[in-house]
């Protein structure tokens, strides 16, 4: 095990750890945020720079400071290691400029762009960004290109997480998309315009932080914020497919179906296509209830997620309360 000194907060975690991932165990507003990084994924990782922190004192045994920042979701931790985040101001400069590098060909199609709301770059822009640029010269532009039916490509967009690509490296045998091109014309792309159409290639728009790959079947049908996501199972046939997912509802309607995401916007669980594009009926579905959205996410509005009190831990609560709450006891969420 190894100790390291986070913002301030002294936190155990095992040998080989990375600093974001022992920043994750604590949680809360320091963990560093990452566009690039995703857990299932290997190999992913040190290619955005927005999880970038300083470590104050390298180890126990070498107590001098690393001479440059560095990315906390490839670093390893060591015994005695002090990191700053959010308690440096070095740091939080350096993000701007991140944030800045990665709006530089960024088309400003938040309006009617499908992943609006629920954009890990909108949210770190919000929190990180500033509100001009200096940029001048000319954005990036790409030609269209038709990877399929099911899954609509805007490389304008692309902020080369290659996030998309490891997904289909490692969750089937073939992939068919890469990243073509170098420098500035680096793009995601299928060589001589194959198209994406194996059981698993829905994955790749959840794992996207951006807009840059959307479902097809979704695109321009309605805002997430006037959905109501809903998780639901069944027993799908795939057997790689865990069949747990979220349902979005717009009244009595399906819209679309993801696979379930943790706090950190991660897919731990992959489903299949059939369950992503082709059971789009409530009697497909076994329902579990609605589930959990953040109140900090753009999605919370008109969704109201009610406290949940435990009789047992609250004092003098009144009699009356205490029997209501066990005859009718508060559902999570409603709108």
């Amino acid at each position: 095990m190894a100790k390291i000194t986070f913002d301030g907060i002294e936190v155990d975690v095992p040998d080989g750890t990375t600093i974001l991932n022992a920043a994750r165990t604590i949680g809360g507003g320091i963990v560093p945020p990452a566009m690039c990084y995703y857990t299932p994924l290997k190999g992913s990782g040190g290619k955005c720079r927005a999880c970038l922190v300083r470590v104050a004192a390298g180890s126990a045994k070498d107590p001098r400071p690393m001479p440059k920042l560095v990315a906390s979701c490839v670093t390893p931790v060591q015994d005695g290691m002090v990191v700053e985040n959010t308690t440096s101001e070095q740091v939080l400069n350096v993000r701007k400029g991140i944030v800045e590098m990665l709006l530089i060909n960024h088309p400003l199609d938040c309006p009617v762009c499908d992943q609006a709301g629920e954009c890990d770059l909108q949210n770190f822009a919000f929190e990180h960004g500033v509100s001009t640029t200096r940029y001048e010269e000319e954005r990036r532009t790409f030609e269209k290109i038709d990877i399929g039916p099911l899954i609509q490509l805007h490389m304008t967009r692309c902020i080369l997480c290659y996030r998309c690509v490891y997904t289909a490296d490692q969750l089937t045998e073939k992939r068919v998309h890469g990243v073509l091109g170098r420098g500035d014309a680096a793009e995601i792309g299928t060589y001589i315009e194959n198209i994406i159409d194996n059981e698993f290639s829905g994955n790749v728009i959840d794992v996207c932080p951006v807009g840059a790959l959307t479902d097809k079947t979704f695109r321009f049908k309605q805002r997430v914020w006037f959905t109501k996501p809903v998780n639901a199972h069944r027993d799908c046939e795939n057997p790689k497919c865990c069949g747990k997912v979220v349902l979005w509802y717009k009244g009595k309607d399906v819209l679309r179906v993801t696979a379930r995401k943790d706090q950190y916007g991660e897919v731990k669980e992959w489903i299949c296509n059939t369950c992503r594009f082709d059971k789009k009926e409530t009697s497909d579905w076994t329902l579990e209830g609605p589930a959990h959205i953040d109140r900090s996410s753009v999605i919370s509005a008109n969704h109201y997620e009610l406290p949940v009190l435990n009789a047992q831990v609250i004092a003098d609560l009144p009699e009356s309360s205490v029997r209501d709450l066990e005859q009718n006891p508060p559902m999570r969420l409603g709108n």
